[in-house]
């Protein structure tokens, strides 16, 4: 840091404490305050976004493995060959291909845009710290214009005179960075909607098809199961739920009437 740098650094934190000592005034803008607040939630909303679409493609990726390791332990406890486990090894074989490539066209198509989208906001953050600097060297400038006229300390017109146009000069520099920030902002986030379109709908597409080959695996491998009485998706859940209690514990008790457990 130059040693002009470092005196304004110097500067503005006096001209901070002294603003929280109500030594100087403080310029408050309303309409700066509203379209700050509007582009820190964006900010966070969409942050969010990305953080939980990279969650959906882990999740997935985790469901399929996890899937791998049901299917090499059903292989390890059904008879070899079992057709319900070679179907069900061959579905999520299948869906693990599949997860590969969505993988690829997720990344492209749903997490890069929106980490491109979260790339734009530090040059946005960058400029509302460089405004935040620059009104306060208007206030400084507005205290010290305030205190010679104030003091009668006009003997010297060039003192007054410096004083003026390093007034009008900070407030010119903050007018501009200000309304720029207050005419940009909300702009910025009135894109949101054309620009997330297109990832949104990928995301749908990509979604809807990774889901339809799971349906369609899973219900090949439901039919193995022969006369279960169970169907698709449309099935009505507590019935299914009950028909399942309801062979479970045919079986528990069949496993019941065995030696060893009823000898306990």
């Amino acid at each position: 840091m130059s040693w002009t740098g470092f005196k304004k650094v110097v500067s503005r934190a006096t001209t901070v404490a002294l603003q929280t000592t109500g030594s100087i005034e403080k310029t408050v803008d309303k309409d700066f305050q509203q379209e700050e607040a509007r582009f820190r939630n964006f900010e966070s909303k969409v942050e969010r976004l990305h953080r939980e679409s990279k969650g959906y493609i882990d999740s997935i990726r985790a469901m399929t493995l996890a899937q791998q390791r049901i299917a090499e332990t059903l292989r390890e406890l059904y008879p070899d060959n079992d057709p319900k486990c070679e179907s069900y090894t061959k579905t999520v074989e299948n869906l693990n291909k599949e997860i590969t490539e969505l993988d690829s066209v997720y990344r492209t198509t749903v997490l890069n845009p929106v980490g491109k989208l979260i790339g734009v906001f530090p040059e946005f953050n960058d400029t509302i710290k460089k405004r935040d600097r620059k009104v306060l060297d208007y206030d400084k400038t507005k205290s010290t214009l305030r205190k010679i006229i104030e003091s009668r300390d006009t003997a010297d017109p060039a003192k007054l005179k410096r004083a003026e146009a390093e007034a009008e000069t900070a407030k010119n520099v903050y007018d501009e960075i200000n309304g720029l920030l207050i005419s940009e902002i909300p702009k910025l986030i009135d894109l949101r909607v054309d620009y997330l379109n297109p990832s949104f709908e990928a995301m749908v597409k990509s979604q809807l098809k990774f889901n339809e080959i799971a349906y369609q695996g899973l219900e090949s491998v439901q039919r193995d199961f022969g006369g279960s009485g169970r169907g698709g998706l449309d099935d009505d859940v507590s019935r299914i739920d009950r028909e399942v209690e309801g062979q479970v514990e045919n079986v528990l008790m069949r496993m019941r009437e065995l030696t060893i457990c009823g000898a306990r």
